[in-house]
């Protein structure tokens, strides 16, 4: 018999409906004993989201500072998992509230020691440096990373700004005017996550996970666009900045906090539509000076390594 545990926070819903259709294959094996568990914040983050919330959660986030969660129930935690799969969402280029202060609780060094661990993201596109934190987190609890699947929305990028502002703020996964496409992760894509599913819980039984990344990857369960890695780490560089400066003089003044935080609203907007534009035409420029080391870092992003 072997003991599968999956973890993983979902404000939307989405993230849960995916990981359902994902383990799947490991559901109907009786020879497999599943247990699926939502962490839950002590303040929960409502959906859909207002637009002050949805700001107010950007230093804190990117940050990565914990905030409290309900502690995993102890029937959880005192079984030894042969397996664990993580499923997170990327909030401000960094991972949910919940999930970072998860992976900086003690219940995570408790589970986590010296599990294999899957990690399973659901984003609408920039998730990249975000696993690469997650890796850290994962190491600081002695995990084993083993594989790493990412399903995320596959439409023109600023297509899908338009789109997943529609779905956050109203609730609805529904098409913008009528005419624009569904939000998020595709039903195709949702749909079809069982079929990592098969692939795991072959390597499970078969008690080593040497080729499973490869394979998964093979399977089409990590799609690198390499624009998205030069903007992932543009975005990283600019949040820092802003997300230092306004929790530092949140921790003088909330009235000062809410007014630069209203200045970055500006900013991330301008950033989107002005910024971003410049930032592709740059990388399209350099292509293909920078080709054999995109295409390096598609392979290293691709894995489940920590440089």
């Amino acid at each position: 018999m072997k003991n599968v545990l999956v973890l993983y926070y979902s404000q939307s819903g989405q993230l849960g409906e995916i990981l359902t259709n994902l383990v799947e294959p490991l559901m109907i094996d009786e020879e497999c004993d599943l247990t699926i568990h939502q962490i839950k914040p002590e303040e929960p983050y409502q959906f859909p989201w207002n637009k002050k919330d949805f700001i107010q959660a950007f230093p804190e986030s990117y940050l990565q500072i914990p905030s409290p969660n309900i502690p995993i129930p102890e029937e959880i935690k005192k079984k030894k998992y042969d397996l664990i799969i993580l499923g997170y969402t990327v909030w401000y280029l960094s991972p949910s509230i919940p999930i970072n202060s998860f992976l900086k609780s003690d219940d995570a060094k408790v589970l986590l020691k010296d599990a294999p661990v899957i990690t399973v993201n659901g984003s609408r596109n920039m998730w990249i440096l975000t696993q690469e934190k997650v890796k850290k987190l994962l190491v600081d609890c002695k995990a084993q990373l083993i594989g790493n699947i990412a399903f995320v929305d596959r439409h023109w990028n600023h297509i899908s700004v338009i789109t997943i502002v529609h779905w956050m703020m109203g609730g609805e996964k529904t098409k913008y005017l009528g005419v624009f496409p569904k939000p998020g992760v595709s039903e195709e894509d949702i749909n079809g996550a069982g079929k990592f599913g098969t692939i795991i819980k072959k390597y499970l039984f078969k008690e080593n996970y040497e080729q499973l990344q490869e394979e998964l990857v093979k399977d089409g369960a990590v799609r690198i666009k390499p624009f998205l890695i030069r903007s992932d780490k543009s975005g990283n560089h600019i949040f820092s900045k802003w997300s230092a400066h306004i929790y530092k003089v949140g921790l003088k003044s909330q009235k000062r906090r809410a007014k630069w935080l209203n200045f970055f609203e500006y900013y991330l907007q301008f950033a989107i539509w002005v910024f971003v534009p410049i930032v592709f035409i740059i990388f399209l420029l350099t292509y293909v000076p920078f080709y054999a080391r995109i295409k390096k870092d598609i392979k290293y992003y691709q894995s489940t390594r920590l440089r």
